[in-house]
């Protein structure tokens, strides 16, 4: 006697996504990764200028516009609305959306400052919406994979994260100034590195500088967690060249990692590396966004609104983060 065929489970219904916002970080990250992933569709752009967004729209096939954000989510309902902007301009449209009772994922950092980030976090959890922030570095295939080898073996005792940038002189600071270089572009290490320590910020020493700028340009700093790791942070925007590179130390084993250069973990005294990462073999992709991390954070978000969970860079842990970027500006030597 044949035996009967299973009956394929029903699909699920895909997860509608909303985005305000068509500039060139999310053109060239969030767009591009969430249009590949099969349980969701981008149903509807918000986007001021018109001529952007027709653009965008028309690139990945989204079938409607709008200029107001209110009216595309009380129109398409989405699961969740992606605001891709400056952080100078998100917090009312952020706070709005959180009211308006949508999940939501906002670009890094949140807001200006941790108060802000405090009070969004604060509304969300009353309208018990999830939320999550793009601090896509600690979701680097590189990262990801180099720090667990090392807590394979113990606790990380010691961790670095560096992200330093050449800038010509005379150049102007990010924004025309609205927000310092650190809390824009630095909070990618400053989260990176409380990713590798884990716990909690015990006390922070730090040396803030302005050199070749009237604006601050170097952020260095050591950090005591309650993990018992030390962390040490490098920002700048005066280097010689662009790179976010880490390490993370635990007994007997080290890893050295850059999420776009690759990695190399040591262990046992051994100068050969015990193993190489290669961010385009871990990913199985050649694709920037998915091999950096921003495709694994973006999975991770749906997963996590599919799911009913906040994602691991929600906006409640965002706060520890805009805090600790205060702390190294007020903790100088």
């Amino acid at each position: 006697m044949a035996k009967a065929k299973k009956a394929k489970a029903p699909a699920k219904p895909k997860l509608r996504i909303a985005f305000i916002g068509a500039g060139n970080r999310a053109v060239g990250a969030h767009y591009p990764s969430l249009k590949e992933m099969r349980d969701a569709e981008i149903c509807a752009v918000c986007e001021l200028n018109e001529k952007r967004r027709e653009r965008v729209a028309k690139r990945f096939r989204i079938p409607s516009q709008y200029s107001d954000y209110r009216d595309m989510v009380e129109t398409e309902k989405p699961d969740v609305v992606y605001a891709i902007m400056p952080p100078h301009h998100v917090y009312d449209i952020a706070a709005n959306v959180i009211e308006m009772g949508c999940n939501l994922i906002v670009e890094k950092p949140p807001a200006l400052t941790s108060e802000q980030t405090r009070q969004l976090a604060i509304l969300a959890r009353k309208k018990k919406v999830i939320t999550g922030v793009t601090l896509q570095r600690r979701f680097a295939p590189v990262i990801r994979t180099g720090k667990e080898m090392c807590e394979a073996i113990g606790p990380v005792h010691t961790a670095e994260a560096m992200f330093i940038k050449y800038t010509p002189a005379g150049s102007p600071p990010t924004y025309k100034g609205a927000i310092d270089q650190l809390t824009v572009d630095g909070i990618h290490a400053v989260d990176t590195l409380r990713y590798l320590c884990g716990g909690d910020v015990e006390s922070v020493a730090s040396d803030v500088r302005r050199i070749g700028a009237d604006h601050l340009t170097v952020f260095l700093a050591i950090v005591k967690f309650s993990s018992g790791a030390t962390g040490f942070l490098k920002s700048g925007y005066k280097m010689g060249r662009r790179v976010f590179a880490v390490e993370a130390h635990s007994e007997g084993i080290s890893f050295f990692g850059d999420p776009e250069e690759g990695g190399r973990v040591y262990t046992d005294g051994n100068v050969a590396p015990a193993r190489i990462l290669d961010a385009h073999k871990l990913s199985r992709s050649q694709k920037s966004y998915r091999a950096y991390g921003e495709h694994t954070m973006n999975r991770h978000f749906l997963d996590c609104i599919r799911e009913g969970r906040q994602p691991e860079t929600n906006l409640d842990d965002a706060i520890k983060t805009m805090e600790l970027v205060e702390a190294i500006h007020r903790s100088q030597i």
